[in-house]
């Protein structure tokens, strides 16, 4: 066995949701979910199928996002892996517990818009996803200035009164 990492391709501000599932059906399902959950939603959806003939499967609202879930979905080749990436305004918070309620989806490993890393284990058989290194080592704890900062981000943008 090795280990192996993928870095996730994509531009700065764009979200994506990155996960695990076990049926070829998830495309689908994932596509009807997200349209019933925020009308226009812009989005790439890609799954890597893990028997049968072993494809990327995708689906999608906006070409530029379908072709980052597919790319990154042939990066990571690690069979039952998922990947929607959201278009710009579109983030996880809105779609996240929709995707999870999915039949098919087993667990999610990030929701981000993070500089993200996936790490693998290689084996003679395929790719199992481990992990995600999300984002950067923290740095230090928040002082009043900063939960100050944190409170008015947050009714600044519209998820807290």
């Amino acid at each position: 066995m090795q280990l192996i990492t993928v870095r996730i391709e994509k531009p700065e501000e764009i979200n994506f949701i990155f996960g695990q599932t076990h049926f070829i059906k998830t495309v689908e399902d994932i596509h009807e979910a997200l349209v019933s959950a925020v009308p226009g939603i812009r989005f790439g959806v890609a799954f890597c199928e893990a028997s049968g003939k072993c494809l990327v499967r995708w689906s999608g609202t906006d070409p530029e996002m379908i072709e980052l879930a597919r790319k990154n979905a042939q990066l990571i080749a690690a069979g039952h892996s998922f990947i929607i990436f959201l278009g710009p305004g579109f983030y996880p918070v809105n779609v996240l517990n929709t995707i999870k309620m999915v039949p098919e989806v087993c667990r999610i490993f990030c929701a981000t818009a993070n500089p993200t890393e996936v790490i693998m284990a290689q084996t003679e058989q395929g790719r199992g996803v481990m992990g995600v290194v999300d984002g950067f080592s923290t740095k230090g704890v928040e002082d009043e200035a900063e939960i100050n900062w944190r409170k008015d981000l947050l009714r600044k943008i519209g998820y807290k009164l």
